[in-house]
């Protein structure tokens, strides 16, 4: 079995790094290259054209170590985006803004989700499932934002302290929980969960574990860190409670009904602002979370794939997942910003930062197949709408920056536009 794990990350590995650099050729972001690896290594290609070496490769029975180190990769690397976080200027107005582009970029492709799956519920619902569990995860899923795939995006940009940085990842903050509070109430329905009561106790364990974070382990860790700073020599009991306080953040969301993923960021965000620390914790967890332990999860996605969704008529039903969401989540978060007051340009850069699906739309369809709600084919729609959406957005990033530069900017980006010299002060 260890033999067998090895040469599943020998092979993970290889493929992530090869199609990372491929893309990479090509202006795209690195992760988009791991998630097109999860898709080589599924049964859709591997599985195609070698079915016997990859039935050997990738057995069933062997999945579950992969799937830890999956999840402990995802943590680490949501740990260090929290820490890596800094409060824009303008604090009130800048949450009020994350506020109505996360709202908007939540609730209008919810609503145009809700009108395709009754198109689609007839063809594509797991035999038995009833229609509302049905439309309600499928609009769950086209409202979602890749959190960490965007944190991925503004970092290889060089935009993640800028004004649109900041606010696309606060509003994609907001917009998740609210897809992960509805993923709850959905699987209540679908009477996977514990009933309602599932859903009100995802709701307040959320308030309970935000206030012991930032009330209680906020000013323990701000004096432990002042003690014991990370880059002193002898910290490694520093260290060691920095990463006990991430697990046991991460291990809370999970059992509340959250992913651990928003723990680890919980964590992260309530440490001091201290570049000095935050350079430490890149040097010592970003790293292997991003180049070992990320392109997993992608993997393991891909192995979940069908086939059937290429094939015949289904071509045109992805065509239209990919052109719903695409439109829901731009309109959405564009609308957002402009209500924030935002010109037109930077807040059709904040809509186009919210269409990126990549890692959290993976999470939560994943919990759909797990769960009944979609079918093996639909997950693979979806699959491909979350690497067709994140693709995107490299390229509408830099159409929106050409042209002449807008007159008002983001508040918290940079008041010279960025160091390129182009159009938008992204």
């Amino acid at each position: 079995m260890t033999t067998l794990l090895l040469l599943q990350l020998l092979a993970i590995l290889v493929a992530a790094r090869g199609c990372g650099l491929l893309l990479r050729r090509f202006g795209q972001p690195a992760v988009v290259g791991e998630m097109a690896a999860g898709v080589l290594l599924g049964p859709v290609v591997f599985g195609q054209l070698w079915p016997a070496t990859h039935a050997a490769l990738f057995p069933a029975t062997s999945l579950a170590p992969l799937s830890a180190l999956a999840t402990l990769g995802l943590v680490l690397f949501m740990f260090v985006v929290g820490a890596e976080l800094r409060a824009p200027q303008g604090l009130r107005s800048q949450v009020r803004a994350a506020g109505l582009v996360g709202a908007c970029a939540f609730f209008v492709p919810m609503a145009m989700g809700l009108v395709l799956a009754v198109w689609l519920y007839p063809a594509l619902a797991p035999d038995g499932l009833a229609f509302w569990p049905f439309a309600l995860f499928f609009a769950a899923a086209m409202s979602i934002t890749a959190f960490p795939v965007l944190a991925r995006i503004l970092k290889d940009r060089g935009m993640t302290r800028t004004g649109v940085g900041q606010l696309s990842l606060n509003a994609a903050a907001l917009a998740d929980v609210f897809t992960w509070m509805l993923l709850a109430l959905i699987l209540a329905l679908a009477g996977g969960g514990d009933g309602y009561a599932g859903f009100t106790r995802v709701a307040g364990g959320l308030l309970l574990i935000v206030a012991l974070v930032f009330l209680v382990l906020r000013p323990l860790y701000a004096w432990l860190l002042r003690r014991h700073p990370l880059d002193e020599d002898g910290a490694t009991v520093s260290f060691g409670l920095l990463l006990a306080g991430m697990l046991a953040c991460a291990a809370a969301t999970e059992w509340v009904g959250l992913h651990a993923v928003f723990g680890a960021f919980l964590f992260g965000a309530c440490l001091p602002r201290d570049d000095r620390l935050l350079a430490v914790l890149i040097e010592r967890i970003e790293h292997i979370a991003v180049v070992a332990l990320m392109p997993i999860f992608f993997a393991l996605a891909g192995l979940g794939m069908s086939a059937d969704a290429f094939t015949g008529g289904s071509v045109g039903v992805l065509a239209a997942i990919v052109a719903v969401a695409v439109a829901g989540k731009v309109a959405g978060g564009a609308l957002g910003a402009r209500l924030a007051g935002h010109p037109w340009r930077p807040s059709l850069a904040v809509g186009s930062l919210m269409n990126a699906r990549g890692l959290m739309e993976l999470v939560v369809i994943k919990v759909g197949l797990d769960a009944g709600l979609i079918g093996p084919v639909l997950f693979t729609m979806l699959f491909a709408m979350a690497i067709l959406t994140t693709v995107m957005t490299g390229p509408l990033l830099a159409l929106l920056a050409r042209g002449p530069r807008p007159a008002v900017q983001l508040e918290g980006g940079a008041a010279g536009g960025s160091a390129s010299g182009g159009g938008l002060d992204t």
